[in-house]
């Protein structure tokens, strides 16, 4: 046995079925192992061939975030491992466990300006939280068992740099045995627990904001707004874990937010964060506020909290709940009788009589996306406008799950995701809802799912412009500038790589060619030519805002003329509720 196949089988231990990456000069002796495994079918482990490194790092932290066990990427010297660090930033930002192998150039060569050198161990400080440089063989399977320790208790990026000649060499220390800690749940402080019953008892407006930190504690979280009878908001991580069965839900906020999340927390007399930790401190309201987070190095860092708490948000909840008195349901009727109204307005009408509309409403292909998917069906949306649509049509049923780069917010992420989550979870419908702008940066793994035949999904929106960059620059008074993109035939591209595909630019033709990708059994496609001109709007609009989009069309008529500005202004005039 050679260090590298002591590695794969350190993995195969890990409980590891596949690898994602590009083969390659010093990353060989790596590859060849994974091949003596003889794959997941003989219960070894896969090697899942992607067209860009980038991709394999997304696709990893696509399956981590779906399975919460490590998934593993690697990438060649040089160019190849450095590929890697996108999709790695994606994962650490996410919170997910990701090894990485970032093979090396031969160890006696390092410092030297060698062919390909770089410093991968130095590189990838910044977006993992173990990275180390293997130097003998003696060391080789400790910092293995290490990286793999630190990426799966942490939920973490880990990055190994391995030398080819270090993993050509023969196996000379025994690997330590790894068996998997339990994740403990951290209870609260009893005098935190007393301080907020208090608090909480003496309130009478109480609002809850929820996150991803609520995962597993739906049902505790609307036990607790039961008894405060709190409307509860979430952020765009938190849609999957408690928008479901919650008769107390209001929607979202930040930018791409819909109904009445906004108003709810400004009305409110105390502000529960639990589990999140929501960067835009523009949306979040100046009241008392109380943040619930299990990483304590998050608690105040937004906004400014009267009452930090460090615990699960599950075991709050079970210590709070029960101690509560029964408040009164005035301002929770008030607020989802706000937040129902601006669900059949504004967000509703985009959907309602616009079959025949012309150019396509995208929100309208989400709405219908909606209602044809499977109810287990696993989403990845692109960042921008698709995490829009997605975010405000896309129903999380308590099965489904809504994927993305939420918090690096890397453009080209709704692909590559889909493959990682298809390849470890064959049995499930796998969508990719990408823009033209997106799928165009990484339309190379088109060919890897065909290539694997991994039945994915691909919906893109293709307005020809970088909607949401176009929507950044009007509201900052600037007129919209390299944003549109070159009309290209997706569609005919994909056919052209073995696709079932289709390009669809009537919207009366939109729910039979969902439904006709979504029943083909392999890699499908379908275009929808949508509005270029629809934009999305915030829940709150600043009144800064009003006055930088006045000044962009001012400009956009004085430089490209009046038509465009009237046409610009006829596509959002739907952003006016119908009633």
């Amino acid at each position: 046995m050679n260090v590298a196949e002591q590695l794969v089988q350190q993995l195969l231990d890990a409980g590891v079925r596949r690898i994602y990456g590009i083969v390659g000069d010093s990353l060989n002796p790596i590859v060849d192992a994974v091949r003596k495994t003889g794959g997941s079918a003989k219960g070894g482990i896969d090697w899942v061939h992607v067209r860009h490194e980038e991709a394999a790092a997304f696709a990893a932290a696509a399956e981590a975030t779906l399975t919460g066990e490590l998934a593993v990427c690697a990438g060649s010297c040089g160019p190849g491992n450095l590929h890697l660090i996108n999709g790695l930033f994606d994962a650490y930002r996410s919170q997910v466990p990701v090894l990485a192998i970032a093979s090396h150039i031969p160890s006696v060569q390092i410092g030297m300006s060698y062919f390909q050198e770089t410093h991968p161990d130095r590189l990838f400080v910044e977006c993992s939280d173990y990275c180390e440089l293997v130097s003998t063989a003696e060391q080789a399977p400790r910092v293995v068992n290490s990286a793999i320790r630190h990426a799966v208790s942490g939920s973490t990026v880990s990055v190994i740099t391995l030398p080819g000649d270090i993993s050509d060499k023969k196996a000379v220390a025994p690997s330590p045995v790894f068996v998997p800690s339990r994740r403990p749940s951290i209870e609260p402080n009893p005098e935190d627990v007393r301080q907020l019953v208090t608090l909480l008892n003496d309130a009478r407006k109480v609002a809850i904001f929820a996150g991803a930190g609520v995962e597993g504690a739906h049902d505790e979280v609307l036990a607790l707004a039961d008894k405060l009878k709190a409307p509860i908001g979430h952020s765009l991580r938190g849609k999957d874990f408690i928008q479901y069965d919650n008769p107390f839900d209001v929607g979202m906020t930040g930018l791409l937010g819909y109904g009445a999340a906004a108003e709810g927390m400004n009305d409110a007399d105390v502000l529960i964060l639990l589990g999140t930790d929501f960067p835009y401190n523009q949306f979040l309201p100046d009241t008392l506020t109380v943040q619930v987070e299990n990483r304590p190095e998050k608690l105040g860092r937004r906004t400014d909290v009267s009452f930090p708490i460090h615990a699960d948000a599950k075991a709050l909840c079970n210590a709070v709940t029960p101690l509560l008195k029964q408040h009164d349901d005035k301002f929770l009727k008030a607020t989802v009788k706000r937040h129902a109204k601006i669900m059949k307005a504004p967000v509703g009408s985009y959907t309602r009589n616009v079959e025949h509309m012309k150019p396509i409403h995208p929100e309208y292909v989400a709405h219908v996306l909606n209602e044809v998917a499977d109810r287990d069906a696993i989403f990845t949306a692109d960042t921008g406008m698709c995490n829009v649509w997605t975010a405000r049509y896309i129903d999380p049923l308590g099965t489904r799950r809504l994927i993305g780069s939420f918090l690096h917010g890397s453009m080209a992420n709704a692909l590559p995701h889909a493959i990682g989550a298809q390849a470890s979870h064959p049995g499930r419908q796998v969508i990719s809802v990408s823009g033209d702008g997106g799928l165009s940066m990484l339309l190379g793994e088109l060919v890897t799912a065909r290539m694997l035949n991994l039945p994915i999904k691909v919906v893109v929106f293709n307005n020809s412009t970088l909607g949401m960059v176009k929507l950044e620059m009007l509201v900052n008074g600037l007129p919209d500038f390299g944003t549109d993109v070159h009309d290209v035939n997706y569609a005919g591209v994909a056919k052209a790589i073995g696709y079932h595909a289709e390009r669809v630019d009537d919207p009366r033709n939109i729910h039979r060619a969902l439904r006709d990708a979504l029943d083909f059994d392999g890699p499908a496609l379908v275009e929808v030519i949508t509005d270029p001109n629809a934009l999305s709007l915030p829940p709150e609009i600043k009144g800064e805002q009003m006055i930088g989009f006045a000044t962009a069309m001012s400009k956009i008529v004085l430089n490209r003329g009046a038509g465009e500005a009237v046409s610009m202004a006829t596509s959002n005039m739907r952003n006016i509720p119908r009633f």
